[in-house]
Order: C-alpha cells, then structure tokens, then sequence
C-alpha cells in the first residue's frame, strides 16, 4: 500500500477570471483536487516564475486561449481538508480572452462561458469555494 505524503508547505497557485463579450470562462476540474467542479482555469506556479508569467502559461496549458491580464481580482486559501491533501493560496486575476477558441487539457472535461449575473442561478453547477466573489471582483476590474 502506497502511502500519500503529507505536503510540508502551502503553495501558490494562480486563476484567471477570462471575460469575452461580458461572459466569463468556467471550467470543470477532471481530476483532483476539486474534481467535477466548476471554477476558473490556472494552476500551481513554478520556482522562478512570476505570477503573470505562471497565470499566462497555465492559462495557454489548460485552455489554449491567449489572455491580456487586467490585475488582482482577489485570494483564497484552500487548507488540507484531509491527510495528503494540498495546502493552496490561489491568486485570481481579471483577465480578457485576446485570441484563440478552448481547446482543454486532460485536466478539464468541460467549460461555458457565462454571464457573470447568471452564475448565481445556475444550482445545477458545483462551483468551488469562493468563486462567485471572484468574478464579481473580476468584473469590476474589466468594466462588466
């Protein structure tokens, strides 16, 4: 039996909340943590690699879409909720679509674009912790 190593230290990670045409990108997770979640694209970011530079290339890995990073839209912290499990500060940029069409990753199974408005009502959805109050941020910062 395979033990999980417990992480000895929090890392950083980086999400972009990408408007186009006054919607914004939702993504499903297709693997843990948060699999079968609804959140915004991005990921951990590298030694040596500043956040834009993290945020430009998880954004092009996971979707393949260009973006123009607007600035800050806000954090969260996720703890471990169980032994093995990662220890997060996610730093989420407002963010607009420049070029491209999704193309996802084998990390993603799904995405939509949306109005920031609807979100609210779509039950239907699992979305992460947080997120509304991102893209509320995010909106702000793009002018939506």
């Amino acid at each position: 039996m395979v033990s999980a190593v417990q992480p000895t230290h929090p890392q950083i990670a980086v999400s972009a909340a990408i408007f186009r045409d006054g919607k914004v990108l939702l993504t499903r997770r297709a693997r843990s943590p948060a699999k079968g979640f609804y959140s915004l694209p991005g990921g951990r970011v590298e030694f040596g690699e500043s956040l834009h530079q993290a945020l430009l290339r998880e954004v092009d890995e996971e979707t393949g879409l260009a973006i123009d990073i607007v600035g800050l839209a806000g954090w969260r912290e996720v703890l471990p909720a169980a032994a093995g499990a990662g220890h997060y500060l996610i730093m989420s940029f407002a963010a607009r679509w420049v070029a491209r069409e999704p193309a996802l990753n084998d990390e993603l199974d799904d995405y939509r674009w949306i109005a920031p408005g609807a979100i609210a009502g779509l039950g239907d959805l699992k979305l992460t912790g947080g997120l509304e109050e991102i893209i509320q941020s995010a909106a702000r910062l793009v002018g939506h």
